[in-house]
C-alpha cells in the first residue's frame, strides 16, 4: 500500500515521478501528490482518486518545473481520502511523503507540538512539523533526522526535501520498505524497485532505523546514531516489459495466463545438473534438522501455506502447521524444541509476517522466505530465500504468485524426502500443459460467471481435503475483486449450519479432484441442489460426469490445486467484469500490506 518516488538530477522531475507512481498503482491508493523544488520554492499539487487526475491537473507534470521532487500515492489510514490529507505534507521549509503508521502520533502532538495548528488529519503531518521544530531550534538536518528516529514509534518510509537546499534529498526508513536507486548523474528514492526500473537497475537497500542523504552524484547511508554505512548496491532482476499489460485488457487476465510460463520457469530454475528438482543443501539441512515446520503467511499466501503443510506431511513426512501471521505474533502457540519457520509473501514486505520474523529471530530460530522479490525485507532478514520466479505481479488479486508458491513448496517438500516417489519434474511439466489447455476455455468461464454468479449477492465454494484448501483461495479471489460475498467451506460441514444459507438461485461451486472424496462431495452437491442452489462443478477428467461444466485434465491428485484453482481465477475475473468492478485495483485493497 502507498507508493513513494523521489528524483534528483538534471531532468525535469515531475514527469519522471508521475511515471514512477504509475508503476505503483497496483499497490492500491486513493489519492496522489507531487512536491517539486524550483528556485527556493516547493510547489505541491495533490489530487483525489486515480493518478490520472493528478496527471491532468499538472499537464503530465509539465506545469511543475524543477529537477528535484518527491511523489506519493496514498492509501488512507489517518483521515479521509481527500486532497487535504493527501501527500506530500509540508511545513514552512519541508515537504515529505510517508508510508506506514506513526503509532505514537497523539503523544507526539501533546509532547512537542501542543501549539501547532494542523492542516490535516494525518499522522504524517506530525512528522514534518517535528522536523520543522527541531531544525528551527538549531539542529542540523542529520541531527534532526536522528531525533525523529529516536522518538517516532511505528512504521515509516520517508522521502524529504527542503526548500532551502536544492542539492539534497533525504530518505528515512523503519519497517516500511524504501530503496535508493543509483543512476549516472542522478539518483532516486522509491518504495518499490518497479517505480525506478525504467531509469536504473541498481539499488541501495535502507535497513530499519537508517537514513540516506542523496544528491545527484552520491548516496550516503547512516545509522540512527550517525555512523556512516559502507554498503554495496545490488542489481534488481526486473524486466520492464514484464510490467506492461501488452494486449490484455487487465493485468489479472495476463497473469492468469502467464501461469504455464511461470511453472516452466520454476522447473528450469530449480533443476540441478542431473536434471532433478531440488533446493540448496543448506536449506535442506535446516529443514531435516527441525522437529516441526511453522508456515507463516497472510491471505493468498496463507492459503498456499495450508497446501504446503499438506505437502510437508504427506510427501516429506514432516510435521507442519500453517499460521496466520497477524495472529501468530500476538498469540504465539506453544512451539516445539527445534522449530523452523517458512515465511511466504509475494512482495516480501508483508508487515504482519515481518513482525513474526523479528520475533522468532530474537528467539534464535531458523527461517526461510518464499518470495517473488529478490532483495525484499523478508528475503534479506531470513536465513534462506527461495524465489518464486513469477515475474512482477501487478493485479492486487494474486494468481500466478499463488501457483508459484505451491510449486516451490512442492519442490522443497520433495527435496527433503520424497516418500511417495512423485516425479515432480514430470508432474509440473504436465501441469503447465494442463493449465495452458484451461486457458483456452475463456468463453465457458465467461458464460458461467455471467449466468450463475454475477447476478447474486453471495456464493459458496465447497470441497474436501486439498479441494477445500483450493475453495478458500477461490472464495477469496471472487470476493476481493467482484465484491460478491463468498465463502469456502469443507463440504462435509455444510450440514452443520451453513446449508441454512442456501436458497433458490444461490450459486455454489464444487471442486472435485480427489478420488477418495469424490462421491462424498457429490452427495453434498445433491443436498444443495435440493434446496435451490445453482451448482458449477469443477472436476478432474477421470472423476467427471456429464453434468460437470468444467473438466480439467488429470494430474497427480496431490498437486491438483495447481490446476483446479485456474478456473476459479477465471470465474472471479469474469464475474467482476460483468459487475463493472475495477479488476486490477479493487476497492479498499492494496497489493503489498506494509503496515500491521
Amino acid at each position: 500500500m502507498c507508493g513513494i518516488v523521489g528524483y534528483i538530477g538534471p531532468r525535469e522531475a515531475a514527469p519522471i515521478l508521475l511515471d514512477g507512481l504509475s508503476k505503483l498503482e497496483y499497490r492500491g491508493y486513493d489519492s496522489a501528490g507531487l512536491a517539486i523544488y524550483n528556485d527556493g520554492v516547493i510547489t505541491v499539487e495533490r489530487a483525489v482518486g486515480k493518478l490520472v487526475n493528478l496527471y491532468e491537473k499538472t499537464d503530465g507534470g509539465n506545469k511543475l518545473k524543477g529537477t528535484l521532487g518527491i511523489g506519493h500515492t496514498r492509501w488512507a489510514t489517518h483521515g479521509k481520502p481527500n486532497e487535504v490529507n493527501a501527500h506530500p505534507h509540508s511545513s514552512e521549509n519541508f515537504s515529505l511523503v510517508h508510508n506506514g503508521i506513526i503509532e505514537n502520533e497523539a503523544e507526539l502532538r501533546r509532547t512537542y507540538l501542543r501549539d501547532v495548528e494542523f492542516a490535516s488529519d494525518t499522522d504524517t503531518e506530525v512528522v514534518v512539523r517535528l522536523l520543522e521544530k527541531f531544525t528551527s531550534e538549531g539542529e542540523e538536518m542529520d541531527v534532526a533526522i536522528m531525533h525523529l528516529i529516536d522518538i517516532i514509534e511505528g512504521s515509516y518510509a520517508l522521502a524529504i526535501i527542503d526548500r532551502r537546499d536544492p542539492d539534497h534529498m533525504y530518505a528515512v526508513k523503519n519497517k516500511s520498505p524504501l530503496l535508493v536507486g543509483k543512476g549516472e548523474g542522478f539518483n532516486m528514492i522509491g518504495s518499490d524497485a518497479m517505480a525506478m526500473i525504467a531509469h536504473t537497475d541498481t539499488f541501495y537497500e535502507i535497513q530499519d532505523k537508517e537514513f540516506a542523504i542523496v544528491t545527484r552524484d552520491s548516496v550516503e547511508l547512516y545509522t540512527s546514531y550517525s555512523k556512516r554505512i559502507d554498503r554495496e548496491p545490488y542489481k534488481a532482476e526486473l524486466d520492464l516489459s514484464d510490467i506492461s499489460k501488452g494486449t490484455y485488457p487487465h493485468y489479472m487476465l495476463k497473469e492468469i495466463e502467464e501461469q504455464p510460463l511461470v511453472i516452466r520457469r520454476i522447473i528450469g530454475e530449480y533443476q540441478n545438473e542431473a536434471g532433478e528438482l531440488t533446493v540448496p543443501e543448506e536449506i535442506l539441512a535446516d529443514v531435516r534438522d527441525c522437529d516441526k515446520i511453522y508456515i507463516i503467511a497472510c491471505g493468498t499466501s496463507y492459503h498456499a501455506g495450508i497446501i504446503g503443510k499438506h505437502f510437508f506431511e504427506n510427501i516429506a513426512g514432516k510435521p507442519a502447521e500453517s499460521c496466520v501471521a497477524s495472529e501468530f505474533v500476538y498469540n504465539t502457540p506453544l512451539l516445539t524444541e527445534k522449530p523452523l519457520f517458512i515465511f511466504i509473501s509475494q512482495s516480501g514486505e508483508t508487515a504482519d509476517s515481518r513482525a513474526v520474523l523479528v520475533k522468532i529471530k530474537e528467539m534464535g530460530y531458523k527461517s526461510i522466505t518464499l518470495t517473488n522479490v529478490k532483495g525484499s525485507t523478508l528475503s534479506r532478514e531470513a536465513d534462506h530465500t527461495l524465489l518464486l520466479y513469477a515475474g512482477p505481479e501487478i493485479a492486487v488479486a494474486s494468481t500466478k504468485a499463488y501457483t508459484a508458491q505451491i510449486a516451490v513448496l512442492a519442490i522443497l517438500a520433495a527435496s527433503v524426502k520424497n516418500r511417495i516417489g512423485i516425479d515432480l519434474k514430470y508432474e509440473l511439466a504436465l501441469i503447465a500443459n494442463t493449465i495452458e489447455g484451461l486457458c483456452g476455455d475463456r468463453e465457458l468461464y465467461n458464460r458461467l460467471a455471467e449466468e450463475y454468479i454475477a447476478p447474486s449477492r453471495n456464493c459458496f465454494y465447497i470441497g474436501r481435503g486439498v479441494d477445500y484448501y483450493v475453495c478458500l483461495e477461490a472464495a477469496l479471489k471472487l470476493k476481493e475483486i467482484s465484491y460478491v460475498q463468498t465463502e469456502g467451506f469443507a463440504a462435509g460441514e455444510l450440514k452443520h449450519g451453513t446449508i441454512a444459507l442456501i436458497e433458490d438461485g444461490t450459486p455454489v461451486v464444487a471442486v472435485i479432484t480427489q478420488s477418495n472424496t469424490n462421491l462424498n462431495t457429490r452427495s453434498n452437491v445433491k443436498e444443495v441442489i435440493s434446496r435451490g442452489a445453482k451448482v458449477i462443478r469443477i472436476s478432474s477428467k477421470s472423476l467427471s460426469t456429464r453434468k460437470d461444466q468444467i473438466v480439467i485434465g488429470d494430474v497427480h491428485e496431490m498437486l491438483s490445486p495447481l490446476v483446479s484453482v485456474v478456473p476459479a481465477q477465471y470465474l472471479a475475473y469474469y464475474t467482476a467484469l460483468h459487475r463493472g468492478c475495477d479488476i486490477d485495483k479493487p476497492r479498499n485493497l492494496a497489493k503489498s500490506v506494509t503496515v500491521e
